[in-house]
Order: structure tokens, then C-alpha cells, then sequence
């Protein structure tokens, strides 16, 4: 028995001794890799920081960059980028601007002249442009599988690339790239700033994962299968731990709405270092529209309808005008709930009756940016729905208009509508509030926390969660008064103020002030 006990503890130790042997060449090599490693990135930002020093010689001052791969779309998040170099450029003079933009066929002085059409923004003096030519690489189209690590991690080359061809003083990004900000401030050393609109991940995506429900491109069969989906939370899961990290680099944090903060704040636990800056509406251009003519011009219409309407048609709204427009603004991508609209839309008009006030009397207009093929494929689609709906010859789609069109369109109309679940902000509801339209709104998100709310008491809009909620509410709006109208409308119009321009700019700048001043030398 102690023989057996021996030759057990022999053999125990040999094992150990073999392990060892194993054990310690493998950290020797782990030291030795990571020091090459440091050494590397060491080197590349040395290399970095050169060429930022060679950059800066010539101009002698210092540069911002801002992280816009999509700069010439007209979406809300646009008006941001412009309004903010406008803001930036006016209170610092001395300072240069640059902007990484993956927008291909097109020239610096063309995007400049789309900001100015469709957003009535023109900057006080020149920017420079980096064009990249690898934006695919942050494209939901090229990743299958695995989309939010594939855009994620091709957002870190295309920020490398952006990284390589001009290395700014600040680096501010403007479109949620996360996973660039430690990219440009562990290797190009450089000040970083970001400007949330919509968190990558969030609480609300992991709870819809975890009721199994087919939301944010969980396939049926992950959905169905209990193994697949619980892998898919832990996925989520520890993309969340890595892009609450990654965001947690930036120095100064910016969000657009009551929503995202809360959500940003349980990522990236900065609460010191973020704040809410709400994004600029061009509220100014619609605000010297003035409700009271619009009420004359609707009393003066009842007056003669009352005159030549049979009393039946009295059901229809009090006061109505003979046509209503039902307008909608966003870009035509999936999260805006476009087919919501015209379902919605569709079950109105079979609550009304054919004729004068009926059917005839509304027509729903659907404007907004495409981006890409993909997004000109979805109008194909949406077409397709109205004709399948029978109500293609009530609905008109104005695509990539200018701003002068979108604001005829807005102060003509009479309803605003809003159907995306969980809009971050809410641009589009904002521009409709101050043009005098009453707005019915997805009841979530921004419009539910920070713009469709009562202001001084009075009501000031419509919320609405489902096709048969919105046809509801549409059909409770025409059939209010003008006077009725009238009081909404004016109580939406003064609450948007604290949307407006010149709020965002001063509210930009004092979020922006603490790195712009260590800037100026």
C-alpha cells in the first residue's frame, strides 16, 4: 500500500513537473508578445503624433474633426453635423474643421450646397473633407450575421483609415461610431468628444431578445429555439460590456433625448461626463407661419360648407377644410415604420364615407431622404402596398426634397405623423409641432418623454401605439373644431422653442467648451 502510495505520488509529481515545463515557456511568450505589442502601438502612435505635428505646422492652429461616413443624407442626424460645425466655427475662429465623410461621386462643394437646400444651413467659411473609401465596411448589408460586431468592428478600420489620412487635435464623433473613440484616443492621442443620437445596444433590445420576440433581425428559428436565443442574449450581452467600454473613452458625452440618456448611462457609467443637448429644429422657419390666419381661412370654409353640406356630413368634424393632408417625415428605413402609416391610413379612410369630407378629402404624404438602393427598394415596396391597400391614389411620396418643399408641405398640412418605435429624439415631430400641424406621435421613445408633452398644462398632440390607435386618433383630429385645433397648435408651438437653433448652439458649446479651450494655443 505505501509502495502504491509512492509511486502515485511520483507520477503526481512528473505531471506537475510537465506542466510547468509547459506552462512556463507559454508566459515567457505571452510577456514577450505583449511587450511587442506595447512597443507597436507604441510606435504607431509616435508615427501619429508626427504626423500631427507635421500637419499642423503649416496653418498654426489646431483642428477638429468630425466622424460623419454619411454626411450628405438629409436626416435628422445631418442637421446636427452642420448646425454644430456652424456653432463651433463662429465661436472659434482660430480653429480649422475637417470632415471624414465616405460619400463617393460627389465633391465638398455639392454636399455643402445639399446642406444648404435641404437643411438652410450655410457655414461662415470653408471645411476640408477626407473622403473614405471603405464606408462598406460599416453597411448592415455587409454583415449577415453577427451585424452589430461586424459594423461595429469595420467601424474601427474605417476609423483607422480616417485616422490615417489626417490625425485632428479633436476627434468628435457625430453618427454613434463608439468603437472609434479609443482608436483615436489611445493611438492618434487625441481629445474625443461624441454626440449620441441612438445607443448601438441597449436594455430594450435584450428584453425584446429575451421574449423571444423576431425584433432587431432575430430570425424565426433563433426566436423558436431556446439554446439559439439564449446564446444570442449572452452575444448581446457582452457586446453591450465591450460598446460601454468603448464609449466610455470619450471625454465629452452628448445625448439627444431623456431616452438615450438613460440608456447611455447604464453603458457607459459617465454620468459626470454626460449631459443631454438636445438637437437642433429648424423651428425659426416655420414659427413667422401664423395660426390665427389659418383659423380665419377655416371659419370662412365652414361658413360656406355649412351653407351647401347636407347635415349628415356634419359626422365628419366640425369646420373641416375641404382637403386634409396627413404628412410624414423621416427616412425611408425600416425603424420609421413607414407600412404602420399607410395600414393606419388605409383603416381611416374605411371609416369615412365616399364623397365631400369623406374618403376624397385626405391624401397622406410620405416625405423623406433615400439613402442608397436599399432604401429606393423600400419605397418600391411601399408602393406596392398601397396599391395592394387600394390607396395609392391617396398617397403621394416626395423623396429628397428641398427645404422650401418640406415646409409648404408641413405648414399646409393638418396632421403630423410619427410611427417609429422608440425614436431616440424626434426631429421630424418638432419641425411638424412648430410648422402648426397636430401631431400624433409613437407613444415611446423622445416624443413620449421630451416632446409630446403637456406645456403649461395644455395638450399639445396625439400618441398612438397601434394601426387601430392611430386611426383613432386620426379620426378624433379632424373631427375637432378649429378653435380646438387652434389651442393645440398654439401650445405645441410655444414648447418647441427649446428645440430651436440657437438653444442647440449654446448648449453645444458649453457641453464642447472644456476641451475647445485646452485647444486654442
Amino acid at each position: 500500500m505505501a509502495e502504491h502510495h509512492h509511486h502515485f505520488s511520483l507520477c503526481f509529481c512528473d505531471l506537475m513537473r510537465l506542466l510547468w515545463s509547459l506552462v512556463l515557456p507559454c508566459v515567457y511568450l505571452s510577456l514577450v508578445l505583449t511587450l511587442v505589442l506595447l512597443l507597436l502601438l507604441l510606435g504607431v502612435r509616435l508615427w501619429l503624433h508626427g504626423r500631427r505635428k507635421a500637419r499642423g505646422a503649416p496653418d498654426g492652429g489646431p483642428a477638429v474633426a468630425f466622424f460623419h461616413p454619411y454626411c450628405n443624407a438629409g436626416g435628422g442626424g445631418e442637421r446636427v453635423l452642420w448646425c454644430s460645425l456652424r456653432a463651433l466655427m463662429n465661436r472659434y475662429p482660430s480653429v480649422s474643421f475637417v470632415v471624414y465623410t465616405g460619400d463617393q461621386g460627389v465633391t465638398g462643394e455639392q454636399i455643402l450646397e445639399g446642406a444648404r437646400q435641404r437643411f438652410n444651413i450655410t457655414l461662415p467659411r470653408p471645411i476640408t473633407f477626407v473622403f473614405l473609401r471603405h464606408r462598406s465596411l460599416v453597411e448592415a448589408s455587409s454583415y449577415p450575421h453577427f451585424t452589430l460586431l461586424g459594423q461595429s468592428g469595420g467601424s474601427m478600420f474605417l476609423g483607422w483609415e480616417a485616422l490615417t489620412a489626417f490625425v485632428p487635435d479633436l476627434y468628435v464623433d457625430s453618427m454613434g461610431y463608439a468603437f472609434t473613440l479609443p482608436i483615436f484616443r489611445y493611438l492618434g492621442g487625441c481629445k474625443v468628444a461624441s454626440y449620441v443620437h441612438y445607443p448601438t445596444v441597449s436594455t430594450d433590445m435584450l428584453s425584446v431578445l429575451r421574449e423571444k420576440n423576431p425584433r432587431f433581425n432575430n430570425a424565426d428559428f433563433i426566436s423558436r429555439n431556446p439554446v439559439l436565443s439564449a446564446v444570442k442574449v449572452v452575444y448581446y450581452c457582452c457586446f453591450a460590456l465591450l460598446y460601454g467600454l468603448a464609449g466610455s473613452c470619450s471625454d465629452v458625452i452628448m445625448v439627444n433625448s431623456t431616452w438615450t440618456l438613460g440608456h447611455i448611462l447604464s453603458l457607459w457609467r459617465a454620468p459626470s461626463r454626460t449631459s443631454i443637448v438636445y438637437p437642433p429644429c429648424d423651428v425659426r422657419a416655420f414659427l413667422g407661419v401664423p395660426l390665427e390666419e389659418d383659423e380665419d381661412k377655416e371659419e370662412v370654409e365652414e361658413g360656406w360648407e355649412e351653407l351647401g353640406r347636407e347635415l349628415s356630413s356634419e359626422e365628419e368634424g366640425v369646420g373641416d377644410r375641404k382637403c386634409h393632408s396627413i404628412v410624414s417625415v423621416g427616412q425611408f428605413r425600416p425603424e420609421k415604420d413607414h407600412r404602420l402609416q399607410i395600414r393606419a391610413f388605409h383603416k381611416l379612410l374605411d371609416r369615412k364615407k365616399e364623397g365631400p369630407g369623406g374618403r376624397e378629402s385626405l391624401r397622406l404624404v410620405l416625405i423623406g431622404g433615400c439613402r442608397n438602393q436599399e432604401d429606393e427598394e423600400r419605397v418600391l415596396m411601399l408602393r406596392g402596398l398601397c396599391q395592394e391597400l387600394d390607396v395609392a391614389d391617396r398617397v403621394d411620396f416626395k423623396l429628397n426634397v428641398s427645404f422650401e418643399e418640406l415646409k409648404r408641405e408641413l405648414v399646409d398640412a393638418t396632421i403630423g405623423l410619427h410611427t417609429m418605435w422608440n425614436e431616440h429624439f424626434g426631429i421630424g415631430v418638432v419641425e411638424c409641432m412648430a410648422a402648426g400641424t397636430i401631431v400624433l406621435a409613437h407613444k415611446s421613445g423622445g416624443p413620449k418623454m421630451d416632446i409630446v408633452v403637456p406645456y403649461e398644462g395644455g395638450q399639445t398632440g396625439f400618441l398612438a401605439d397601434s394601426e387601430d390607435g392611430y386611426a383613432a386618433a386620426m379620426e378624433a383630429i379632424l373631427a375637432l373644431s378649429p378653435s380646438a385645433r387652434l389651442e393645440i397648435r398654439h401650445n405645441a408651438r410655444r414648447s418647441v422653442e427649446r428645440f430651436s437653433d440657437q438653444e442647440f448652439e449654446a448648449c453645444f458649446i458649453a457641453a464642447m467648451e472644456s476641451l475647445m479651450c485646452k485647444l486654442e494655443r
